[in-house]
């Protein structure tokens, strides 16, 4: 039996049957005797959403408020894929940043994780249930929502990885592996089989859209297969 966290981007989970796919891959992975943790991005385009009905209420939305509000978007998802999951009779229960104590600094809009309390999805896990996560949120210590920054779903996965020791982390996204170069681009890209941290790290602080720098920059630091 092996503990997997999964996390699935805004692209996976864009609309319902897409969330049901993701329900039905999770609910094999679990069946199979796997202990299995999912982070999940907010449907595709709904953070864009919100931001635009922040800066339509105000010109210049404070940040503390901006947090509360482009974080319902992952509430949203983590809701319907438990639901998804349930209906197939996989037991699983969701959990916002706040709910897990993903303990963060203050610093709204692009927070950075500073502890993850795990006894909450420890329990759930030796239940035997899926524990589903929204990614990209946190809490500080005053109790104030807080987000990671764009791509911060990918810090979430790699920190409770790190935090509850899986044995791997893995990363769904709408290409098949981390590629040279963008393939959508670039058609001679050529797909790369493994790579080191220190490669990864290196592409993401050159703009590449694959992994979010911090997570990379995690999954080092604590050794995380990702």
């Amino acid at each position: 039996m092996a503990l997997i966290v999964q996390k699935y981007g805004g692209t996976s989970v864009g609309s319902i049957e897409k969330i049901g796919k993701v329900a039905d891959k999770v609910s094999a992975l679990a069946k199979s005797g796997d202990q299995v943790v999912v982070a999940v991005s907010a449907m595709s385009g709904e953070t864009n959403r919100l931001i635009a009905l922040a800066n339509e209420m105000s010109s210049k939305p404070h940040t503390r408020e901006m947090d509360v509000i482009i974080s319902t978007g992952e509430q949203v998802t983590i809701a319907l894929l438990t639901m998804a999951l349930l209906d197939r009779g996989c037991e699983a229960r969701s959990y916002t940043g706040t709910q897990i104590k993903m303990l963060t600094d203050s610093v709204h809009g692009k927070a950075r994780i500073r502890e993850v309390q795990c006894d909450a999805m420890r329990e759930d896990l030796n239940a035997g249930r899926v524990v589903v996560v929204a990614g990209f949120q946190g809490v500080d210590e005053h109790g104030n929502i807080t987000t990671l920054g764009r791509g911060g779903s990918d810090t979430t996965a790699v920190a409770i990885a790190a935090a509850l020791k899986a044995d791997e982390c893995q990363i769904y996204t709408d290409v098949d592996g981390v590629y040279t170069t963008d393939p959508r681009i670039e058609p001679k890209a050529r797909k790369l089989d493994r790579i080191t941290f220190e490669e990864m790290l290196e592409m993401a602080s050159l703009g590449s859209k694959v992994l979010q720098i911090r997570s990379v920059e995690f999954a080092g630091k604590y050794n995380v297969p990702l």
